[in-house]
């Protein structure tokens, strides 16, 4: 379906225009039409997928701009999503004048979110926890509410915030539309979902060839004493650019972090621990290329969204195969192709089994390369580069002069060649 056979606004049309987008994605054909009419949604989809776009056309459409107090609130379950939410709204609505968009998180001085709430905002986008703040505090009112939308349900579920979520539902207005948006339907989603929306329309997009990234997924069998060595051989070989390293735990982030930097590599971590300030600078770096990895947990990592990443390496085998769709699910995005490569020690067997069996997805298991493997595979590397250089642009005759009239009878033109190539991989 093209946008523009939707029941929505010029303003709603130019601001996708403007972001590019002119076919609706699968959960998004399927979604807004039964949105637009008021009906409350249950949509199941894979990250990627374009929910939010799905969810936002609906609400932006509702919004009355002469009443400056808050008509929809998103949930989301961490600080990076809600800014990442509040920015693809906003570009939504890039066209709709004096529309105003809050996203409000822990991390941040909540005086500053309190001062623009009371200037008047339209929408809210927020972690569970920071919203309900801002209700007790009297700084959030509720009255006006007519959208409700509960972004990676399944996500805030996991992390705890069923509580937040249910107190924030009751005291909304009854006759308001409830969306939500789901990667899983676990039991509890299902409850929440029976006790707080009427009647929702539910929507599975199955994961296809058409909407599915192209990602190169391969599991090494390692010993867990030689773990980082063998990550550090598969970073050399298949010469990453820019890469996403998962760990379990904070503990694990750090060491990986520390280790990688001590060895050359341009690295920063994120994690838990880390202020809000420092986290947003971090990822800044990450995403303007400043660094080339970017080691971090699942909680951290979460909505993360960044061009051109590479690769996605789980050093640590994920604790659920959801986990390992939104890890995995960082690369390869708007159609392009990416790698993701799990390290599988023997005590992480059981799980990672469980994990492919789950996502019943093709996951190729690869041997490290020995030293030597890595060794040719660099040299190979260089010299596919100079005969593609070769093929594209030729070579400047000065250059095959040079090689010629080499004066030193001893050394033949393939030492010559072979003294360049180490040349170039010493420096």
């Amino acid at each position: 379906m093209n946008f523009n056979e939707l029941n929505i606004s010029d303003n709603v049309k130019k601001g996708l225009n403007k972001m590019g987008f002119t076919k609706a994605t699968p959960i998004q054909e399927q979604s807004i039409p039964i949105s637009l009419k008021g009906r409350d949604v249950m949509g199941q989809a894979q990250t990627g997928s374009g929910k939010t776009v799905a969810f936002a056309i609906p609400i932006i459409e509702k919004i009355f701009i002469e009443d400056k107090s808050p008509q929809a609130i998103v949930l989301c379950p961490t600080r990076e999503l809600c800014m990442q939410v509040a920015d693809e709204i906003s570009k939504v609505a890039s066209h709709i004048k004096k529309l105003k968009i809050l996203s409000v998180y822990g991390g941040q001085p909540i005086g500053k979110q309190t001062r623009v709430l009371k200037k008047g905002v339209h929408i809210v986008v927020g972690t569970p926890g920071r919203v309900i703040d801002h209700i007790n505090r009297g700084n959030l009112d509720l009255i006006g509410i007519e959208s409700v939308v509960l972004d990676e349900a399944d996500e805030m579920l996991n992390m705890g915030f069923r509580e937040d979520m249910e107190f924030i539902l009751k005291n909304t207005p009854k006759n308001r539309q409830t969306l939500l948006f789901s990667a899983t339907m676990p039991d509890e989603i299902k409850k929440i979902a029976k006790k707080y929306q009427k009647d929702p329309k539910f929507i599975k997009v199955k994961a296809n060839k058409k909407n599915t990234p192209k990602i190169t997924q391969y599991s090494f069998k390692c010993n867990i004493k030689y773990k980082f060595d063998d990550m550090t051989r598969l970073l050399d070989v298949y010469d990453v650019e820019l890469a996403l390293i998962f760990c379990n735990t904070k503990k694990g982030v750090d060491y990986v972090a520390k280790h990688l930097r001590k060895r050359g590599y341009s690295v920063d971590s994120l994690h838990g621990d880390m202020t809000q300030k420092m986290r947003d600078k971090v990822m800044n770096k990450f995403r303007n290329g400043k660094i080339d990895i970017l080691v971090a947990t699942d909680v951290a990592a979460r909505g993360l969204d960044v061009d051109n990443l590479d690769v996605i390496i789980n050093y640590d085998v994920p604790q659920n195969p959801e986990n390992y769709t939104h890890r995995i699910g960082r690369t390869a995005r708007a159609g392009k192709v990416g790698y993701a490569f799990t390290l599988v020690c023997r005590d992480e067997t059981r799980r990672f089994a469980a994990i492919r069996k789950a996502n019943n997805t093709k996951i190729t298991q690869k041997e490290i390369p020995s030293y030597k493997e890595v060794e040719n595979i660099k040299n190979k590397m260089i010299l596919d580069k100079v005969i593609n250089v070769i093929e594209r642009d030729g070579v400047d005759e000065c250059y095959v002069n040079a090689i010629k009239n080499n004066t030193n009878k001893k050394i033949t033109s393939q030492q010559l060649a072979a003294g360049l190539l180490k040349m170039v991989r010493e420096n």
